[in-house]
């Protein structure tokens, strides 16, 4: 598999982006309401460890005017020097990803198979988007993006700041002109919208997240059988 290819298919996985590509000097926040929510966002950042939460992750195809949906529980916990991300994925089909070691493992039980995808020079890529709103830096957003404060929303019943990020990489763009993201008091993301030119987008929305929280080891670990054939690309 290409390297562009992985990167899509991780993107497609895990409903996250962060682009690295993109190099520019950091921008200077353009409003009081943005600076205070990058702040809140560092400040997370400066102490993540783990994260776990429950998701509803929601694919619209404009075409067709449908939406698939996927229900199940993620987790991110920093390792080292590296970011791990484990997704249990309950509904409809029973299906774990993992990411660990710079590679991505996409287990079905119902088949008894795991695709294996090498991140290769993605690595540090991939990291960054994993913790997109999870842990990751706030003002870091600035070097990738053109960020927004769009204005505060009530979600759930509580007050989040909705910022927009469009990507300043053309190659992401090509991918998701726009990704929305809905931060709480604690400078987590609580939702997250990436939307394609084509009119397509990804919802995810998270509940009952835990933030530096015992994750067993177990947790980032497939559970394979002695039938499992593993595939590698």
């Amino acid at each position: 598999m290409k390297p562009s290819h992985l990167f899509r298919a991780c993107v497609s996985v895990f409903l996250l982006s962060m682009a690295a590509w993109a190099q520019q000097p950091a921008k200077a926040a353009s409003s009081a309401d943005l600076e205070s929510v990058l702040n809140r966002i560092d400040s997370t950042a400066a102490s993540f460890r783990t994260t776990e939460a429950s998701f509803v992750w929601d694919q619209f195809t404009k075409v067709v005017d449908e939406t698939d949906t996927q229900k199940g529980k993620v987790y991110f916990r920093r390792a080292g020097n590296e970011i791990q991300m484990a997704a249990d994925i309950g509904a409809p089909d029973k299906k774990y990803v993992l990411f660990v070691g710079g590679k991505v493992q996409i287990y079905q039980p119902n088949i008894e198979q795991v695709n294996e995808y090498q991140a290769g020079n993605n690595k540090q890529a991939i990291e960054s988007f994993l913790v997109l709103g999870f842990g990751g830096s706030g003002h870091g957003l600035l070097k990738s993006f053109d960020v927004t404060h769009v204005g505060q929303e009530t979600l759930g019943g509580i007050e989040v700041d909705k910022l927009d990020l469009v990507p300043k990489s053309p190659k992401v763009r090509n991918m998701f002109d726009h990704i929305f993201l809905w931060i709480d008091s604690r400078g987590v993301s609580v939702q997250q919208q990436l939307v394609a030119p084509s009119g397509d987008y990804r919802l995810a929305k998270y509940s009952g997240i835990q933030l530096n929280q015992k994750i067993p080891d177990t947790v980032f670990k497939l559970k394979t059988t002695g039938k499992t054939q593993f595939v590698s690309h």
